[in-house]
């Protein structure tokens, strides 16, 4: 019995070095793309920066991309615990409003998950435009979809425009303003938070209805996209941690 309780423990210590292991790597990885660019950025650099060897960056990842896509997925869990923990303590936060405006504030703090909505060809390289995180962009527009409809079907949002031309609009949105903000003059910079607040503005001037909310809709709506979210972390964090104990 006393030989099985030492291997476990020996087993946990060996699987909590391989993970801390793997975070450091990671850290090492989004460092120097955010430094270089991803097409400049080799395994060779992110092992000297991490201070292992190269063949053990190969022990957790196959490949550069596979790291990338975890390095992805670590940030989208970090954002996403953040954005829950925003939209909790804010009355309105599940407002299409209050939604918009915390994914902004979010992904303003992590510049590597924001090139990623923008297609940052000078940051992800050819990853900009990859497969990979294309397909990861639809499935989030999926569910994205999903609470749309049911805001309009609880009358917080105009129904007199299609459903695509609502998705449509809310990324545009975001995206216009992410993607002008460095092209004004710097009199016209925004902070972080006035920038959140404007773009949530917007989309409730262009896509609410205008109707108050009664606390039955705006509750189901709030669970409904709660529940998309913690569905989508859950899987996130299987993967990676999948690959973190490898």
């Amino acid at each position: 019995m006393v030989i099985q309780s030492q291997e476990v423990s020996a087993r946990r210590q060996e699987s909590s070095r391989r993970e801390e292991r793997a975070h450091r790597i990671l850290d090492a990885a989004a460092a120097l793309i955010m430094r270089w660019g991803y097409n400049k950025t080799t395994i060779d650099d992110i092992a000297r920066q991490a201070g292992v060897a190269k063949g053990t960056i190969y022990l957790h990842w196959k490949t550069r991309e596979d790291l990338f896509a975890a390095l992805i997925q670590r940030e989208g869990m970090a954002l996403g615990e953040d954005f829950k923990r925003r939209i909790a303590t804010d009355p309105v936060g599940a407002t299409l409003q209050g939604i918009y405006k915390h994914t902004a504030l979010a992904l303003l703090k992590r510049p590597l998950l924001k090139a990623l909505v923008l297609r940052d060809v000078d940051v992800l390289g050819k990853l900009a435009r990859s497969q990979q995180t294309t397909a990861a962009y639809v499935e989030k527009l999926t569910g994205f979809k999903t609470y749309i409809e049911l805001l309009r079907e609880h009358g917080q949002v105009r129904t007199d425009i299609s459903l695509k031309a609502q998705v449509y609009v809310v990324s545009a949105i975001l995206t216009g303003f992410f993607v002008v903000a460095p092209l004004l003059p710097v009199e016209y910079a925004l902070s972080d938070d006035e920038m959140a607040d404007l773009i949530g503005e917007t989309v409730r001037c262009t896509l609410e209805s205008g109707r108050a909310a009664s606390p039955d809709g705006l509750q189901a709506a709030s669970h409904a996209f709660m529940q998309y979210v913690n569905r989508a972390m859950t899987v996130a964090e299987e993967q990676l941690q999948r690959e973190l104990d490898s």
